[in-house]
């Protein structure tokens, strides 16, 4: 089962080292990590996906509150949150898929942001299904590059985990 945990680190050198150790001496695959300073630029905020049984997750994330730059760790997959992941893709722009690229483009609201004479660079956000059925529809059309920003995610409602 995919998990989507949340981590309030505090933001000092060495400690997204310590996190992903943690993870692959347990035989832990990231499938997803982003990290960044949250309001106070003191504490970064980890956004970690990773698939494993309920079990074992548990586990990795009472060991992660172990860990003492660890501020707060959730997991989110029990809860009611939202996801979003950031992707650029190269595409090659010759003539004749031009117009379906963009027609792609409009009705995905993706949007492109940056054009050469031979390549568009488009720009899109939404949840994994949104992602991949883009990316499922472009890939006919000649993907060059994809760049992915990994996932983020924040509980639904009022529920915060700060």
């Amino acid at each position: 089962m995919q998990h989507t945990i949340s981590v309030l680190v505090v933001n000092h050198f060495g400690v997204l080292s310590r996190i992903s150790g943690l993870f692959s001496g347990r035989g832990f695959n990231i499938e997803s990590l982003n990290v960044a300073e949250t309001n106070d630029p003191e504490i970064s905020r980890m956004t970690i996906v990773t698939v494993g049984d309920d079990s074992k997750v548990e586990q990795i994330t009472k060991q992660l509150n172990k860990l003492v730059d660890v501020i707060k760790v959730v997991d989110l997959t029990e809860e009611n949150f939202v996801d979003r992941e950031l992707i650029l893709v190269k595409m090659n722009a010759e003539p004749r898929v031009r117009e379906e690229i963009l027609r792609i483009v409009d009705i995905f609201r993706s949007k492109v942001v940056d054009v050469s004479a031979s390549t568009y660079t488009i720009e899109i956000t939404g949840d994994q299904s949104k992602i991949n059925g883009f990316l499922d529809l472009l890939r006919p059309l000649g993907i060059k590059e994809v760049v992915r920003s990994g996932r983020i995610a924040v509980s639904r409602g009022t529920k915060s985990i700060n």
